[in-house]
């Protein structure tokens, strides 16, 4: 195979809109639609009867909003559902029971609980005192991530991390390269380009050598980035692979649970993690939004294991028996500091990715410099980032400077007032878009993953991240800080006031519903 020519399996028409329009996705997507409308149709036929059932509707209201009062959710999302509520009651409350209920993932959840609880006990570190000397409080967050998700913290794991997709991608091909028994890839997108296609050319040669291939990816990426059955394409390759929650004619709360994920595992001994999507933008190979800010880091070591139990858990969803022993013997790699790889998912109440975020803060003494797409926030994560600046921590956001997706972008402004008296530095890239989910505390602790600063990361998704202490790569994490900030324009309370109109607006009449979007 010619070294300029990245493998690809779709023709250009099979791609995009063309393959939306042509493909079974536009049956799932046409079926979806006709649901919606008998579903409104049914709610019109009911509206004709409320001026005979006006006093039901009271009570029905009254009763859903007690209901909503006395349930242990999050006060930004009860606000929001009462709104609904109280504007429409009957289709309101019917939408509100038809989320309660969770129809589409019960089966799910089931079937993550029983694998967890079979695997909660296949990882067993060696004892982590040194941490507990060091950093107490540190060593409690370990302690309850172990407790609620059964990652535990390593010693042993050396960290390099990756500034740019493009420094990520090159030594990505350099790793896959020395796969001999198996390479695991768990992504939320996936796209045909120079980058796939590079990767692929190195997995589909690896397979045919008998390395053992899995690709598991989201099934959004079958409504405009691949057709359906393109797994089927790689398993012809000799590459197993699965689609993580294909979308198919069934209106449901099902589709609300993306495996955002992004995990690369090679023979058990490296991993690669971070923000990074397989597709060219991630390596601004082609540039959407300006120049794509993005990060990573590859972990080599014992930590490794973190990630490749947390890829084998998702992948046996849908099978029966699976051996996870084999995969998770790792060697130890003598360096600095302790590593954490965690997971988080929407069916479990002990979310990781907002709790361990609101630790660091809340420990943090000197400072905290935060690199994130997006700026949805609960009162809970607004108040820590608040707190910590109170307190006198340097608390410092770069957000990006040319936006992805309005809607977000204006709902982000809609905090930077209420961040900014409190003393939250507020930056934005102006080069482009920030895509990276990074943490970095006290230039001593750090969290590089998946894991963005909105309701989508920190309660729908499948999500995860390196937690790092002490780690030799913490130098290179504040390094990129410093010069990225250098490459930012800084947001104050004159540049918040003359925000566009149209910005303001629509981050207001949308952040009501910010929980549900």
């Amino acid at each position: 195979m010619e070294q300029n020519k990245p493998l690809r399996l779709l023709k250009k028409w099979q791609k995009g809109l063309w393959n939306l329009l042509f493909s079974r996705m536009a049956l799932v997507i046409t079926l979806l639609v006709i649901q919606l409308g008998l579903l409104l149709s049914a709610f019109a036929w009911f509206r004709d009867f409320l001026p005979q059932i006006i006093g039901g509707q009271f009570l029905l209201t009254a009763a859903m909003l007690l209901h909503l009062i006395s349930r242990p959710l999050e006060p930004t999302v009860k606000l929001t559902w009462s709104a609904v509520i109280a504007a429409l009651p009957v289709f309101g409350s019917l939408l509100y029971l038809f989320s309660l209920k969770e129809f589409g993932h019960r089966a799910l959840n089931r079937r993550i609980r029983r694998i967890k609880d079979e695997t909660q006990n296949l990882l067993s570190p060696a004892p982590t005192d040194d941490l507990e000397k060091a950093d107490p409080g540190a060593a409690a967050l370990c302690e309850y991530v172990r407790r609620a998700s059964s990652y535990p913290v390593w010693a042993n794991t050396d960290v390099t991390y990756f500034p740019l997709g493009e420094s990520k991608f090159h030594r990505l091909l350099e790793e896959l390269e020395q796969a001999k028994d198996f390479i695991f890839l768990e992504y939320f997108i996936i796209e045909e380009g120079l980058m796939w296609g590079r990767i692929l050319e190195i997995l589909a040669r690896k397979a045919a050598q008998g390395v053992d291939v899995r690709v598991l990816y989201d099934g959004t990426c079958e409504f405009t980035l691949l057709p359906r059955g393109y797994n089927q394409k790689l398993e012809r390759l000799g590459i197993r692979c699965k689609v993580f929650s294909p979308f198919a004619p069934l209106v449901s709360t099902y589709y609300n649970f993306r495996d955002h994920r992004k995990i690369l595992i090679i023979d058990g001994h490296t991993a690669f993690n971070g923000g990074i999507n397989l597709a060219d933008e991630y390596i601004n190979e082609k540039q959407k939004f300006g120049h794509w800010k993005d990060t990573a880091v590859m972990l080599k070591g014992e930590a490794v294991r973190n990630l490749t139990l947390m890829f084998l858990q998702n992948w046996a969803i849908n099978e029966k028996n699976t051996d996870f022993l084999p995969f998770l013997q790792c060697p130890a790699i003598p360096s600095a500091g302790f590593v954490m790889p965690y997971g988080d998912d929407p069916l479990g109440s002990h979310r990781l990715g907002q709790r361990v975020y609101a630790d660091i803060l809340n420990r943090a003494r000197r400072s905290v410099s935060i690199m994130t797409p997006y700026l949805i926030l609960d009162g809970e994560m607004e108040n820590a980032l608040k707190y910590a600046a109170a307190r006198g921590v340097t608390v410092q956001l770069i957000l990006p400077g040319i936006p992805d997706k309005k809607i977000p972008y204006a709902l982000a402004k809609t905090h930077y007032k209420a961040l900014l008296e409190a003393g939250v530095e507020i930056y934005e890239y102006t080069p482009g878009f920030v895509h990276a989910k990074v943490f970095l505390a006290d230039d001593k602790e750090a969290v590089v993953g998946t894991i963005n600063l909105d309701y989508r990361s920190l309660y729908h998704h499948f999500e995860c991240a390196s937690w790092m202490w002490g780690t030799d790569c913490l130098r290179d994490i504040r390094e990129d800080f410093r010069s990225t900030l250098a490459q930012c324009r800084r947001v104050t309370e004159e540049t918040v006031k003359r925000e566009k109109r149209s910005i303001r607006l629509i981050g207001y009449l949308f952040k009501l519903f910010a929980p549900l979007l």
